[in-house]
Order: structure tokens, then C-alpha cells, then sequence
């Protein structure tokens, strides 16, 4: 078993607290993980982007090849676009539809969703509707999160316990609004399968 996932997004977006629950469920199943982190400017809105590699066997890089990514996993859509030359030809993207304007010529949002549309493999959502609807806008990460939750090698549950362990300081309730956010990502991209 191997998966090597890119994480993309913008500063503030929660890109690092998907990387840790992904890595946190890693662990909690003995498997091999390396991270790698790029930061950019995060309070301008800068990127930020993940290289997370997850192997029953010994990892000796941190950094995925161009090619070798299985995910692309973005919160925002044009980072699914800046990384698509490390995808695998039979990788998947996940992308959020909803843009991170953080730059004055940002490229319209049609446009680079016409893109994702050729890929044979893709999930796009609207993560932000979807956890507004369940009641916080701050949880689009986590619905990101379960939308590739049936492409990381590791079944829902351990993804949940991961999830539980990086909000469970933060009590109960945000706990539990994180699960239903990890949830509706999960079954939003198993309903497309």
C-alpha cells in the first residue's frame, strides 16, 4: 500500500490540519508517513502546499515526483490546476469549486473548472455550501478531507479517529461538527463513484 497525496490551498484554508489528520491515522495504523510543507506568504494569502506520503513499507522521500501523485487534494481550484503536473495518469484531483480570490487577475472560476472536467478522474464540490450547511463555514477543510477519504487507503473510521484527536480539546460540539463535515465529504464523493 502507497499514497501519495498532494495538498494544495491558501493560506488559512486548514491544509496543515488535513495533512495531520491524514497523518494521525497513518500512524495509528503503523504505516510508514513523510510530510514535506511549503509555506508561502499565509497572512497575504499565499500558497501553501503539502507533499504527504503514506506506505506500509519504508518512505526514503518526503517530496512527490512529478507524475506520482495519486491525490491532488485542493481547497481551492486554481491550486488543483497549479499542481496537475504531479498527478498520475490515474490519479484523482479533489477540488473545492469555490475560489480563494487572493490576486487581483485571478482567472475565472469557469475556466478553471472546465479544466478539472477533462480529468477522467475528479471529484469537485462546493465544500464551502456543503459546511455552511451543516453549520460552519470554517469546516470546508474536513468536507474536503472526506471527499478523499475513499481514495487515501485508509477506511472512513480511522480518518473520523484522527479527526476526533486534533478537535477533541476544543470539546464536544466541534467535534461532532467535524465528523458530520468529514461525513458529507465522504458521501458526497462516494455517490459520485
Amino acid at each position: 500500500m502507497r499514497t501519495d497525496i498532494i495538498l494544495g490551498g491558501v493560506g488559512g484554508q486548514g491544509i496543515l490540519t488535513i495533512a495531520a489528520a491524514i497523518g494521525l491515522a497513518a500512524v495509528n495504523n503503523n504505516l510508514y508517513l513523510k510530510q514535506a510543507e511549503v509555506h508561502g506568504m499565509s497572512q497575504r494569502g499565499g500558497d501553501v502546499q503539502s507533499n504527504l506520503r503514506i506506505s506500509d513499507k519504508p518512505i526514503f522521500s518526503d517530496l512527490i515526483p512529478k507524475g506520482g501523485a495519486d491525490i491532488i487534494l485542493a481547497v481551492e481550484p486554481m491550486e488543483a490546476l497549479r499542481y496537475l503536473p504531479y498527478l498520475k495518469k490515474d490519479g484523482y484531483v479533489i477540488t473545492n469549486t469555490e475560489p480563494f480570490n487572493n490576486i487581483p487577475d485571478y482567472p475565472e472560476v469557469e475556466n478553471i473548472l472546465k479544466e478539472i472536467e477533462k480529468l477522467p478522474h475528479k471529484i469537485i464540490l462546493d465544500a464551502d455550501k456543503m459546511a455552511k450547511d451543516i453549520g460552519s463555514a470554517r469546516a470546508s477543510n474536513i468536507v474536503m478531507l472526506g471527499a478523499a477519504t475513499p481514495f487515501l487507503g485508509l477506511p472512513l473510521e480511522e480518518i473520523e479517529k484522527g479527526v476526533k484527536a486534533l478537535f477533541e480539546k476544543k470539546g464536544e460540539d466541534i467535534v461532532e461538527m467535524n465528523i458530520k463535515a468529514l461525513k458529507a465529504g465522504y458521501d458526497f464523493a462516494k455517490s459520485k463513484l
